[in-house]
């Protein structure tokens, strides 16, 4: 979750005016937060690693979950070793909005797509008619199937009715719905498209995935903000392990490269001005941040249960070991300086994968370049893992920007690369790195690396938190 410097965002979660309160029941609730707070403030912060020492990793094999494939549509391109070989590089996908005239706007760059293809997973009218973050949700998704050696022609090797896709996105359908009311303004309903209504509906991208591929399993969307793919990812492992589906495909697609969002985000105050040099402005953990940039795309896994995929001799790429959600109850949009949600979440997600935390060495950051954003990140991670000099933590939002709901799932295929690589990609524009940032930030350059367990961080907007962990595949 990110800060904004509107002053129309800011004031504590107390405030009685940003909650409809009467001022009379002021005091008394401020009275009693103060006292709560009091009270917890030492319990909180002192997180022990006793809960998390002993762990009990998941031996079923039906509830094992594995990863078999992986599809990406990234400012890179469409390709999985692509996009990695171009992190690892230090490349920066950041450049000039060209997509639309930016000219008044203060910001006028983004991590924009280029020349995007559908590859002919879709047909012409599919890519006239749809909105851009359903066609990067479709493709990264028929991607990400075929690289689980469950192309169009071999999906009778599953049980369509115990196979499932949950694919969410933040902004998705924003182009759609602001270009579609102009119109209705000015020339009336008639002249709206049929698809005003599929084009904005966000759960129409895994519906697409489903209806081409023959899918009964669980099929939705999730809008969680910025913690969309990663709540998709903790969604999906939780079917199979509940065994209600055998595979599922999930992940996040966002394409918030439109007017509306663009000129959103700088109202708010949480996009970078440096238009002089848009290379290095997503520059997380940097004392002279000012703010993220945007990104797009979409990042799609498939999952399954370990049993399904060696049945079916599936190429296994890594484990899904466990996830988990939760809430900051704080504040719509700043986060909590202290990080204890934050905190909370990734202590429950060790727990859920049966992970010790000396077993993590690998934290792909959330890390978005915001001032406030960024600290309480840190300060969430060193209340957790008292000891960081083994861990090392990177930035993949540093070279793509940051493409909200599609973020973790672009992120997760960075993680899964760099296991089955042994690289980590760096966290580039590390130029003057905040000093209570005591972690190797893999700064400016790649660095050769065994990962033991990962894991990865998402928060959203309102207050979510996500965190996943995955690890190499040992039988």
């Amino acid at each position: 979750m990110q800060a904004l410097q509107s002053p129309a965002f800011h004031g504590s979660h107390t405030d009685p005016f940003l909650f409809g309160e009467f001022p009379k029941f002021y005091v008394e609730r401020k009275s009693f937060h103060m006292e709560k707070k009091m009270k917890k403030k030492n319990q909180w912060m002192s997180i022990s690693a006793s809960s998390v020492s002993a762990p009990k990793r998941n031996k079923d094999p039906k509830k094992r979950v594995v990863i078999t494939g992986m599809g990406v549509v990234s400012v890179f391109g469409n390709d999985v070793d692509t996009y990695y070989d171009c992190l690892l590089e230090g490349k920066s996908g950041i450049g000039p909005i060209d997509r639309f005239d930016p000219s008044e706007f203060p910001t006028k760059f983004a991590g924009q797509i280029q020349g995007f293809s559908s590859e002919d997973y879709m047909n012409k009218k599919q890519e006239r008619l749809f909105e851009n973050y359903h066609k990067y949700g479709f493709v990264a998704s028929m991607k990400a199937l075929t690289d689980a050696d469950l192309g169009r022609d071999k999906l009778s090797k599953i049980t369509k009715e115990r196979a499932g896709v949950i694919v969410g996105t933040s902004l998705g359908g924003s182009a759609t719905t602001s270009s579609s009311i102009p119109i209705l303004r000015d020339r009336g309903h008639r002249k709206l498209t049929p698809f005003v209504i599929v084009n904005s509906t966000t759960n129409m991208t895994p519906a697409l995935v489903a209806v081409e591929c023959g899918l009964m399993g669980p099929t939705y969307s999730i809008s969680t903000a910025c913690a969309t793919a990663n709540n998709c990812f903790h969604a999906a492992a939780n079917h199979i392990r509940d065994g209600l589906a055998d595979l599922v495909i999930a992940g996040g697609t966002d394409a918030p490269i439109v007017p509306i969002c663009l000129g959103g985000f700088i109202a708010s105050g949480a996009l970078s001005q440096r238009n002089d040099d848009p290379l290095t402005a997503s520059r997380p953990w940097d004392r002279d941040r000012d703010g993220l940039v945007l990104g797009e795309g979409a990042g799609v896994l498939v999952m399954e249960s370990l049993e399904h995929a060696m049945k079916r001799d599936a190429p296994i790429i890594a484990e899904y070991l466990g996830g988990a959600i939760n809430f900051d109850a704080y504040h719509i949009t700043d986060p909590r300086a202290d990080g204890h949600g934050i905190s909370l979440c990734i202590q429950k997600c060790l727990q859920d994968a049966g992970v010790s935390l000396e077993e993590v060495n690998y934290i792909n950051a959330h890390a978005t370049s915001t001032v406030d954003g960024d600290q309480a990140e840190v300060n969430a991670i060193k209340n957790v893992f008292k000891n960081t000099s083994e861990i090392k933590i990177n930035a993949t939002k540093s070279m793509i920007g940051h493409s909200c709901g599609a973020a973790g799932g672009l992120e997760a295929i960075a993680i899964l690369k760099a296991i089955s690589t042994g690289w980590l990609h760096p966290t580039i524009n590390q130029f003057n790195i905040e000093p209570s940032v005591e972690f190797d930030t893999v700064p400016n350059k790649k660095k050769q690396h065994e990962v033991n367990v990962a894991i990865s961080n998402s928060f959203g907007f309102g207050g979510h938190n996500s965190v996943v962990a995955f690890s190499a595949f040992k039988p």
